[in-house]
């Protein structure tokens, strides 16, 4: 018999005993985690109770595993336009507690006189609060659907982003002998580029991808590709110098826009639990004991920096972003603990090799004792506002509440100009970056291989024509896009003196377009200077006059737009989502309200045009919910059925009225429930009966007596079916179901 590898005992002895030990925190009421890391120090070979041998390769590998898994299903949960609608508050908060963290974690580490490559990276762990741990503290607090809950949860979602982008960063960092400002702008350069060209590509790809194969996906394959193109993702990011955990949360945001994200989200759960689970517990297998004892009085010092720094650095935060008092020193007070990014933080610097052994178990500590006295700063954030508002003097109190009132709510533009502006300058760097990307790869992959292919000066130029033709519909987009845009038409009927400026943005744009075709044939062709900028000129010409790229340019846009709200969609088709046009509703008094139509209504089994809304409401029928079938725009003659969701539009009283109405409308409850019992009785027709020589159906048996007959015995112990032409003969046994009352009272007319 064959031995089991060394991979699958540790894989079984990691499992059993977090398995154990989680049970054993669940009936405690704490977070799994803990249990986790708790189950990774009892198996480590630091703990001499428990003599297993576990070997750290194996479990290192699971984990990095674990690591990707955890930041793809965090990818699934977030989504960008989720940022750009929260406002301002939560962006002004979270990276006001980042950056102060960061720096008292820089200070903490200077204190101790550690390296300063450890004080980097103590200072990203500190940064960083625990998803996991306050939503679930909120949870056991009964606190969730509190205004300050959501607004927290609003600057960890920020909070994650930002620590993916300073992973990338620190591994950058770390790279160097000495970092600087140079090295820090250019990973963050770096960062944006790639970041735009998957995000770009990849929404524009893998919906049209998913979509084409959605008759063949069942949860099987849907999984099977869904860790496909996380870890494809993967690799990619690690081979332009990033880290395999910011590939895998890329794909996960991209995906997390498409019709099947909730279904990819249920799928995964099992496989992010179970390689989770492997990379906590091999977070407690590095804790070891004598470290803890050694480095006792930074351990204390670091968690007295992360309670008394997020108390008053992130309430700080938060009354910059225009939250009064009491509202900054609870959510401030909520965010004091460091929990699983610290951990893969912690981990990247130890793969790269440059933080010193000690750091993890310190923070592994810390993360611990913060995350037990969590629940009690979050209780204690109201008795620190009483202290507060009897200490400090009343005005002072009055000015911080009212200068947040006037914080501005949104990061929304007051003038045309700006918004024009931006506007521009975001599509060009978009679109300048996407050609960046089209011209590298046409560079670097398709003209090499030409050139072996076919050896001939022909070749490159070839190349060139392909390579502006590709990258054309976004020269030609970098252009015209917000040219008859309404702040620009605005603007130019606004004045005259507009009018220059403004053709100076276009002929900017066709600058820098020509510089992109002329960079192009430079790198690739022998031409002058002269023919190339006469060339380059002429083509952008073409592009701008062509119909046919206009054209392809438009459908580009809107497919993009259209896999962009692919998720947004399907959930208002779903009935999970107000759709848009709502907003705009509500300044006219109307809005789009939703009534569900009883099981036992009056209006089930009627059309619409029997029903006549309209006429005896004042309300139209958008559209109904079915299940999973959702009818826009329904017929007159479409017919409503029990359970319905119907999505109507109208005002106040209207809706209510309906509403009310709908409700009442129901069939009466039925009072004599107890005689509506359904019985079998076995009747033979005899010589004088009044069904002799009828056929079934001239009986009346179903229709006056509301009876029914399911069979006529042929036999001992058979029943033959009987059809509603067939004539009752004498002796015909026939087999009967109807309520007592109706059975007894055709009996008696036998």
């Amino acid at each position: 018999m064959s031995e089991i590898p060394s991979l699958v005992q540790d894989l079984a002895v990691i499992l059993i005993v977090a398995g154990i030990v989680t049970l054993l925190f669940k009936k405690l009421k704490q977070p799994l985690v803990l249990g986790y890391i708790m189950a990774g120090f009892l198996v480590s070979p630091h703990m001499p109770l428990l003599p297993l041998a576990v070997d750290k390769e194996n479990i290192q590998s699971w984990a990095d595993i674990g690591v990707m898994f955890l930041l793809f299903s965090l990818g699934l949960d977030f989504s960008f336009k989720k940022i750009l609608k929260m406002g301002s508050a939560p962006i002004i908060a979270a990276l006001t507690i980042v950056f102060s963290m960061m720096l008292l974690g820089i200070c903490v580490g200077k204190l101790f006189s550690w390296s300063q490559i450890n004080c980097i990276f103590l200072g990203g762990m500190l940064a960083m609060s625990s998803t996991t741990i306050i939503y679930k503290a909120f949870d056991d607090l009964g606190l969730r659907q509190q205004k300050f809950a959501g607004l927290v949860m609003s600057v960890l979602i920020l909070e994650d982003i930002l620590a993916i982008v300073m992973m990338v960063m620190l591994s950058a960092v770390a790279s160097g002998n000495s970092p600087d400002g140079s090295q820090m702008v250019n990973s963050i350069l770096r960062i944006a580029f790639f970041l735009t060209v998957w995000l770009v590509v990849g929404i524009f790809v893998i919906p049209i991808f998913l979509r084409s194969v959605r008759k063949l996906m069942n949860s099987e394959t849907l999984l099977i590709v869904s860790l496909g193109l996380c870890c494809l993702m993967a690799v990619i990011s690690t081979q332009v110098g990033f880290s395999s955990a910011f590939g895998a949360f890329i794909m996960g945001s991209i995906l997390a826009e498409t019709v099947e994200a909730d279904k990819i989200i249920k799928v995964v759960e099992p496989v992010k639990n179970l390689f989770g689970a492997v990379f906590f517990v091999s977070v407690g297998m590095l804790v070891q004991p004598q470290i803890l004892i050694d480095y006792a009085l930074p351990i204390i010092v670091i968690t007295l920096a992360i309670l008394i720094g997020q108390s008053t650095l992130g309430s700080f935060g938060y009354l910059l972003s225009g939250q009064p008092l009491k509202q900054a020193l609870r959510c401030g007070f909520s965010m004091a603990q460091i929990g699983e990014f610290a951990f893969i933080i912690a981990s990247l610097g130890l793969s790269l090799g440059v933080i010193g052994d000690f750091l993890y178990p310190v923070v592994v500590a810390v993360s611990v004792i913060t995350t037990f006295l969590t629940p009690y700063m979050i209780r204690g954030a109201v008795p620190a506002y009483h202290i507060l508002e009897t200490r400090l003097p009343d005005v002072w109190v009055q000015r911080i509440n009212r200068a947040s009132m006037k914080m501005p709510s949104s990061l929304s533009t007051k003038t045309n100009w700006r918004s024009l502006l931006r506007s521009m300058g975001f599509n060009t760097a978009v679109y300048g970056i996407l050609c960046i990307a089209a011209i590298a790869l046409m560079e670097n992959l398709f003209l090499p291989f030409s050139r072996r292919l076919i050896q001939s000066e022909w070749t490159s130029v070839a190349c060139s024509i392909l390579t502006v033709l590709l990258i054309s519909p976004f020269l030609r987009a970098m252009i015209v896009k917000k040219n008859n845009s309404e702040e620009f038409k605005a603007l130019w009927l606004e004045s005259n003196h507009n009018r220059l400026p403004l053709i100076s943005t276009i002929l900017a744009r066709i600058v820098i377009a020509m510089s992109f075709v002329f960079y192009v044939f430079k790198n690739m062709t022998n031409f002058s200077t002269a023919l190339l900028l006469c060339v380059a000129l002429i083509a952008i010409i073409v592009m701008v006059m062509s119909r046919t790229l206009k054209r392809s340019s438009i459908r580009m846009e809107r497919m993009f737009q259209q896999n962009l709200r692919s998720r947004d969609i399907a959930e208002q088709a779903a009935g999970k989502r107000r759709p848009l046009f709502e907003e705009r509703m509500l300044n006219h008094d109307l809005h789009i309200s939703e009534v569900t139509v009883p099981d036992d209504s009056l209006w089930a089994g009627q059309t619409l045009r029997q029903l006549q809304l309209n006429q005896r409401f004042g309300i139209n029928v958008a559209s109904i919910l079915r299940g999973s079938r959702r009818i826009n725009i329904p017929s007159a003659n479409d017919t409503v059925f029990p359970g319905d969701r119907l999505s109507v539009i109208g005002d106040d009283e209207h809706l209510s009225n309906l509403d009310s109405t709908l409700q009442k409308e129901t069939y009466p409850e039925d009072y004599d429930i107890e005689h509506r019992e359904m019985k079998l009785e076995r009747i033979i027709i005899g010589s004088n009966s009044r069904f002799l020589g009828k056929t079934l159906m001239e009986s009346g048996i179903r229709d006056k007596y509301n009876c029914m007959v399911v069979g006529l015995e042929s036999g001992e112990e058979s029943l033959s079916n009987v059809s509603p032409y067939y004539t009752f003969k004498r002796d015909d046994i026939l087999w009967l179901v109807g309520e007592d009352v109706n059975i007894a009272k055709l009996t008696s007319n036998l």
